[in-house]
This record gives C-alpha cells, sequence and structure tokens, in this order.
C-alpha cells in the first residue's frame, strides 16, 4: 500500500469529524494561514447546535470536574503535607491552576478550530509526532490509569463502610477491582444511549455527596460551640494549631517527621500531595468541548470557567475542612475513603453504609464517563491510522472482516441461512474493541499499581502535556501574532500555569523515578509505534 492510498492524517485534529467542504482548506486551517483573515462564522462552524448559554455551560463544567476525588485524595494530601492548614492551601493552588490552566486553552479553543481537547493544539504548534504522544499517551496511560484508581476506590469504599481498610494491596481486592472495570465496560457496550442515561443519574449524586459531608462537619462545629465539653467528632481541630508542623501519619503505618526534612524533600512531598489535589480537579481540560455548543463561545466560555471553577474550589475547601474538624488528624492520612470514615466515625456504621453507597454511585458515574470518552478516544486515533483499524469497529468484537458483507448475503438462497445465523453489525453503535481496549490496560495498572503511586502516575503524563500547550500558547503568540484570538487572556494566566505545572512535573519525577521510568518507556513504545506504522504504510 502506498501513502498515497492513504487519507491525508498528518494534521487532521484526533476527534475532528468531516470537515470537507467548509470553504477552507485543510492545510490553511491546520497551519492557520487562513485563520486571521477567514470570518467568525467559517471557523466556528461544529456538530453541535448552538443552543447553550453561560447558565448550561457553568452546570456542564461542574458535573464534568466534581467527581469522586473529593472523596478520595484527601489521605493521599494529608500524608505528604506537614499540616491540615498546609492541606487546604494545596487545595486552593490545585484549584487556581485548574482555573489558569482552562483559561488559556479557552485562547485555544477559541482561537484554533478542531476537537480532540490538547491534541489538536500540540499538532498545530509542534508537529504530528507531539499530536500523536498527545493522543497515545492519553489512551495507553492517563485513561486507562484513571480508571485503575476509580476503581481501587470503589472497592475500597466498600471495605472501608465494612471496616476493612487493610487490604487495599491484597490480590482479592485487584481483582474485585478489574471486576468492577469489566462491568463497566459492559454496560458501556450497549448502547450510546444507554450509557448516557445511565449517566444522567449519577450526576446528582455528586452534589448530595459534598453537601453531605460539609453539612456533617458544619453540625459538628455547632455542637461544639454548644457545648464544648460533648465529644462529637475528632478533637483535634479546636485544640491543635492548624499550621503547625506535626509527624504525618503514612498508609504503611510509618510517620513523616517533617523537622528532619530538607527543603528538597518537603517540595519533593508537596509536589505529590499536589498531582492528588490536580486529580480531583481532573476534567478542568474538558471546558473547551462545550464552545461548539455555545451561542455565543467568546464571552460565555470565559465567564462560565470563572464562575464554575471557584465554585469547585470553594466547595472543595468546604468537605476539606470537614473531613479535618470529623476525624482526628492521624486518621485522615490513613484511609483512601475518607468521607465514609468520617461519616461512619460520626453517625455509626449504618450512615456509613448508606454514604459509601452514595460515593459509590459518584464513582460508578466517573467509570462510565471516563470509560466511555477513551474508547472514543481510541476510535477516532484508529480512524486516523495512528492504531490498526480494528479498533474503529463499531457494535461488535473483531475486525470488519468479520462483518458479513451486505452483498454476500444477498447473492443467493444457499447463504440466506448462514447469513441470518451471523450476529447483525448494527446491533450496537459502541465502541467495543474499543471499549476492550481500555478495559484490558486498565487491568494491568490494577494488578502492578496502586492507588497512590497510579495518581502520581496520572498527573505526569496529564501536566506534562498540559505543560507542552500552555508553552504553546506563549510560544504561539510570538509566531503568529496575527492569529485571530476571539478570547486572550493576559500573558501571566499562561505564565503562571507553565511555571508551576512545570516545576510540579519535573519535581514530581525526581520524587517519583519509577513512574516517571514508566512514562518515559509509554512514549518510547508510542514513537516505535508511531514510526513502525508510517514505515509500514
Amino acid at each position: 500500500m502506498s501513502p498515497s492510498d492513504l487519507p491525508d492524517e498528518s494534521q487532521a485534529p484526533l476527534l475532528a469529524g468531516n470537515q470537507e467542504h467548509d470553504g477552507v482548506g485543510a492545510t490553511e486551517r491546520e497551519y492557520g494561514t487562513a485563520t486571521a483573515s477567514a470570518p467568525p462564522s467559517t471557523l466556528e462552524q461544529g456538530t453541535f447546535a448552538r443552543n447553550l448559554g453561560t447558565i448550561e455551560a457553568f452546570g456542564i463544567i461542574i458535573s464534568i470536574v466534581i467527581g469522586s476525588g473529593v472523596f478520595t485524595s484527601p489521605g493521599a494530601i494529608d500524608t505528604n503535607v506537614p499540616s491540615p492548614g498546609v492541606s487546604l492551601l494545596i487545595w486552593l493552588i490545585g484549584g487556581v491552576l485548574a482555573w489558569t490552566g482552562a483559561s488559556t486553552l479557552a485562547e485555544l479553543g477559541t482561537a484554533i478550530p478542531g476537537e480532540g481537547g490538547i491534541q489538536p493544539y500540540l499538532q498545530y504548534i509542534f508537529g504530528n509526532v507531539f499530536g500523536f504522544l498527545a493522543a497515545w499517551t492519553w489512551i495507553v496511560a492517563v485513561m486507562p490509569a484513571t480508571l485503575a484508581i476509580l476503581s481501587i476506590v470503589f472497592i475500597e469504599t466498600i471495605y472501608t463502610a465494612a471496616g476493612i481498610t487493610d487490604q487495599a494491596a491484597t490480590l482479592g481486592h485487584k481483582i474485585l477491582s478489574v471486576f468492577v472495570i469489566f462491568a463497566i465496560t459492559i454496560a458501556n457496550s450497549l448502547s450510546t444511549k444507554a450509557s448516557t442515561r445511565l449517566n444522567n443519574f449519577f450526576v446528582v449524586t455528586k452534589f448530595v455527596g459534598i453537601l453531605v459531608v460539609a453539612i456533617a462537619g458544619l453540625a459538628v462545629v455547632i455542637l461544639h460551640l454548644a457545648d464544648p465539653e460533648r465529644k462529637v467528632g475528632g478533637p483535634d481541630w479546636f485544640n491543635k494549631p492548624w499550621f503547625k508542623y506535626r509527624n504525618s501519619a503514612n498508609s504503611d503505618g510509618s510517620e513523616t517527621d517533617w523537622s528532619r526534612l530538607s527543603h528538597w524533600e518537603i517540595l519533593g512531598h508537596l509536589s505529590a500531595a499536589l498531582y492528588a489535589a490536580l486529580w480531583a480537579y481532573s476534567g478542568w481540560d474538558k471546558a473547551i468541548y462545550i464552545s461548539a455548543e455555545l451561542s455565543n463561545p467568546v464571552r460565555q466560555l470565559p465567564l462560565a470557567i470563572s464562575t464554575a471553577i471557584p465554585t469547585i474550589i470553594l466547595s472543595f475547601l468546604a468537605a476539606n475542612a470537614a473531613y479535618y474538624v470529623l476525624l482526628p488528624w492521624s486518621v485522615v492520612a490513613t484511609t483512601d475513603s475518607v468521607a465514609v470514615t468520617s461519616i461512619t466515625r460520626l453517625l455509626g456504621s449504618t450512615f456509613g453504609s448508606l454514604t459509601a453507597g452514595l460515593i459509590c454511585l459518584v464513582i460508578a458515574g466517573s467509570l462510565l464517563g471516563n470509560s466511555f470518552v477513551a474508547s472514543r478516544m481510541t476510535v477516532a486515533a484508529g480512524n486516523k491510522k495512528w492504531l490498526p483499524d480494528v479498533f474503529t469497529v463499531i457494535g461488535r468484537v473483531g475486525t470488519r472482516s468479520s462483518i458479513p458483507d451486505e452483498t454476500a448475503s444477498a447473492a443467493g438462497d444457499d447463504n440466506d441461512d448462514e447469513a441470518s445465523e451471523l450476529p447483525k453489525p448494527d446491533a450496537s453503535d459502541a465502541p467495543i474493541n474499543a471499549l476492550l481496549l481500555s478495559a484490558v490496560l486498565s487491568s494491568l495498572y490494577i494488578l502492578f499499581g496502586d492507588f497512590r503511586s497510579l495518581l502520581t502516575f496520572n498527573g505526569l503524563g496529564e501536566y506534562t502535556f498540559f505543560f507542552l500547550t500552555v508553552v504553546g500558547v506563549i510560544v504561539l503568540r510570538i509566531r503568529e501574532p496575527g492569529l485571530r484570538r476571539p478570547y486572550k487572556p493576559h500573558v501571566a494566566v499562561p505564565a503562571v500555569f507553565a511555571v508551576v505545572s512545570g516545576f510540579v512535573v519535573v519535581r514530581g519525577a525526581a520524587f517519583a523515578p519509577v513512574q516517571a521510568g514508566v512514562l518515559v518507556a509509554v512514549w518510547g513504545l508510542g514513537l516505535l509505534f508511531y514510526l513502525a506504522r508510517r514505515w509500514w504504510f
């Protein structure tokens, strides 16, 4: 097969739809030569109707970002900070970082046409290899690690409700987590409509979960103020200073004596804590996906980001302050299901079980949505010839050659019975092969990893490319000052994100060399795969 026989995949965005006949040539569209002069109506055409306003955009961002992280990350943060006050600062910094990142991507989302998150931006700014590696990293590392984390926490939540907190590393726990992955895969394999309807049910549980924790913490504060002698909640929040160094408990039973650590070691711990916070805020980059459905994206997208993310920050701060009110401080770091532990200690095992069920619904919703997105990214990469064609097959397991040919089935009466026994290719519209790939990769991460190491691995993978994308914004401002930018935040916004995220990536890699080494291996394998595919075709 010669290169001329293949569709031109060198510059098309990863998740882009049909872009022909829109008045702008492919080369001009991707390299920006027509961008500055083309009218906005030409560049802003999309698949979706523009029928959303600021309020709808606000709600969508809230529903994407608020997930299981606020119920599961506090332990991973607390074990890596010297005091509860610093823990709350980490949550604040993570939120501000998400805010600056979302604002920066809003600039790219209104300036460069194309779908697929950061992939088309990196491809536009730095070239095809960077675009491919972004897609490869999300498909092979980031999304499977995300699903693995969520599945581990799902099972850990159930264990914690039953009073068992030391089984996360056991084979039985891991096998149950793998079972959850495949159960979600089956649910997503039914049909797209079934997946989206089920996901709508899970959205409400996110708000209810945070509200339950915040009200419980507020109730303890009120009860203590009314009767200081009454023992309810944790005793440390009113007996100890919130910003004074204390020995941090680790999940393995050891303690970290912060007075004995160097500044460099403390920074390493803080970067690990920030990764856990960024996991809780993950999804802020998805804000750019709704720009195609806004009636006035130039005004509404920045406004929605600037109201939704501060609301999320305040919600997360309230929930985490409540944890330190509800629990002894030495307990927070020892569990990956801090919300269940808090309610169980306060109201008993029955309410703890109800809370566990609520949080399991939140996690199941996140699993369903992330599995859904991961499979679509895989299909899109297959359509670009970046992955084998088998991952573009819809509605069945197997290759395209195994799908019955319509002409063959109508060739003669002798073949009618045989053709009728074959499964119909349109029985489902779900990308089952892509879903299975994601499930298998996620299972490997579950079997060979653990919750906290996967958090760091996930953060390294995501923020390496977020860093490159935001640096690309600055590069693009210098290289193409005439590029039409309907929304353009002050240069300090991308600069702050670039500096902080760059430091987090570098220090995080030094602090977690195993995870960094695995990620580098993933990139190396991806480059070999990319070159092999190009050579083959």
